[in-house]
């Protein structure tokens, strides 16, 4: 009898790649009995360490989607409708908390971590956080409607406002990103604070606080003025698609 390669295949791939994951159906950690084997979930808690002795586990709303090549592990919250592709990486073990607004997108191969924010004698790392919208303090604070592109970083202590799209490859830490501003393929804004509406071109590297202060404002016919509302429509979608084919 001449064996399926299709279904072979997957069967193989079903054994393989672990189910789709939100707030509501993610199991942290398996230990099976009379082993040493651990089987870890992609939404898992944060290590104890000697700098936090508390598991956290990640707060996903319903509506988001994180997808199983994609991992998001400890103290992470993530807002409505936010698309996590594959093989991001969100990982609130280090530095924490991290925030993810509503309706922003973390595309393929985004990596967002922070520096430590808790000393071993678990005082807080005040030059490591940031204050967020809200008031409360998080190693990395991305706002609502953001897209970070493929394979961008993000490390903490960062916060970026409303409405921003970094772009393919970029690069942010210890940065202040204001609303509405553009970090194109490549730049990378390090130790300063970018005003509002702003934008870094492909490949500019910003370290110094006043070429933060004189970079170009967005301006009428500039060629991301409306990439970002369009990326994050696009990826609302995906989200919401993904959500309903797993609940078929």
């Amino acid at each position: 009898m001449k064996f399926n390669k299709q279904i072979f295949t997957i069967l193989i791939l079903t054994l393989l790649v672990p189910p789709a994951v939100n707030a509501s159906t993610h199991t942290d950690v398996v230990k099976e009995k009379n082993t040493n084997l651990v089987l870890f979930s992609n939404i898992m808690p944060n290590a104890m360490t000697p700098w936090n002795s508390k598991p956290n586990s990640p707060v996903i709303d319903h509506t988001a989607f994180v997808h199983p090549m994609a991992s998001v592990i400890g103290a992470v919250t993530i807002g409505a409708n936010v698309m996590v592709s594959p093989m991001a990486s969100v990982r609130g073990d280090e530095g924490m908390p991290i925030f993810i607004g509503k309706d922003s997108n973390i595309q393929d191969g985004v990596v967002i971590h922070g520096l430590e924010t808790i000393d071993e004698q678990g005082k807080p790392v005040e030059n490591n956080l940031v204050v967020g919208s809200d008031g409360k303090k998080y190693t990395v604070y991305v706002g609502e409607r953001v897209s970070l592109a493929h394979q961008s970083q993000v490390h903490g202590p960062t916060l970026i406002g409303n409405d921003t799209f970094i772009d393919m490859q970029a690069f942010l830490f210890k940065a202040h990103v204001g609303n509405n501003c553009v970090l194109e393929p490549k730049s990378a804004a390090i130790g300063v604070t970018i005003p509002y509406g702003r934008y870094i071109s492909a490949g500019m590297v910003i370290t110094k606080q006043k070429d933060a202060d004189n970079l170009p404002a967005i301006f009428e016919g500039y060629t991301y003025q409306k990439t970002n509302a369009a990326v994050v429509d696009v990826n609302d979608n995906l989200a919401k698609g993904y959500n309903a084919v797993m609940a078929a």
